[in-house]
C-alpha cells in the first residue's frame, strides 16, 4: 500500500488567517498567538477555518480498503483508476499475517491466527485461477474489460487520487486511526496523516484525538 502527497495549499497560517477575517485581521507570519487561536477553534468545534487548506493524495490499496474510504464523502472528492479502460494485469493484496474473528464483536479482528499449509496454497491458487481467468476472457475470448472485470476480488490494488479540506481528512483519521478500524485500513490513513502533520503541524495536532 502507498501514499503520496500530490500538493497541498495553505499552512497553519491559512487557518487563522480565514477566522480573523471576521474581525478583518490578517497575520503575515504565524505566532504564538496563533496557536493558542487554533487550540481554540479545534476545541469548540469552529471548524470552517480548517475547510480552507486543501491537500490531493494518490493511494493505492486494495478495494476493500478503498471501499470503508469512500465512505467519506463531505468536504472530498474521489477518482479512481476504472477497468473500464484499464485491462493490464491486477495485483493481488496478500497479508503477511490472519487474524482471527474477534470475540464479541460484530466486525474487527482477534490475535493472529496460523492457517495451514493447505489453506495459503488454496488462497494462492485462487488468486492464480483468478488471472489466468481474467487474461484469457480479454486476449482469447475477447470479452469487454468492463465484463471481465466482475470476477476480480476485493483484494485486487487499486489507486486514487483524494483531494479534500484539512477539516475533511481529519475526520477520516479520527475515525479510521481508532483502536476498532480495521488493521489495513489504519495502515494507509497513518501515512495520510503523517503526511499532513508535515505540512500543517499545529493544527494538526489540536484536530486529531486519536
Amino acid at each position: 500500500m502507498d501514499v503520496q502527497l500530490i500538493e497541498s495549499m495553505g499552512s497553519d497560517l491559512t487557518v487563522v488567517n480565514a477566522a480573523r477575517v471576521s474581525f478583518d485581521k490578517h497575520h503575515e507570519h504565524f505566532t504564538k498567538g496563533d496557536e493558542k487561536l487554533i487550540v481554540y477553534l479545534a476545541e469548540h468545534g469552529h471548524w470552517t477555518p480548517f475547510g480552507h487548506p486543501q491537500l490531493q493524495f494518490r493511494i493505492s490499496a486494495p478495494i476493500f480498503v478503498a471501499r470503508q474510504l469512500v465512505k467519506h464523502q463531505v468536504g472530498l472528492v474521489w477518482n479512481e483508476v476504472s477497468r473500464r479502460y484499464v485491462s493490464d494485469s491486477p495485483t493481488f493484496y496478500m497479508p503477511t499475517q490472519w487474524r482471527e474473528k474477534a470475540v464479541n464483536k460484530k466486525q474487527g479482528s482477534g490475535d493472529v491466527v496460523t492457517l495451514s499449509s493447505s489453506t495459503k496454497d488454496a488462497v494462492k491458487n485462487l488468486y492464480k485461477q483468478i488471472l489466468d481467468t481474467y487474461t484469457k476472457l480479454l486476449e482469447h475470448e475477447n470479452v469487454a474489460p468492463e465484463m471481465a472485470r466482475m470476477i476480480l476480488p476485493q483484494s485486487m490494488y487499486t489507486e486514487w487520487y483524494w483531494t479534500g479540506s484539512l477539516y475533511a481528512f481529519a475526520r477520516v483519521c479520527n475515525l479510521r486511526l481508532s483502536d476498532d478500524a480495521q488493521e489495513e485500513t489504519r495502515e494507509v490513513v497513518q501515512e495520510i496523516s503523517a503526511w499532513i502533520k508535515s505540512k500543517f503541524p499545529i493544527s494538526w495536532k489540536y484536530l486529531i484525538k486519536v
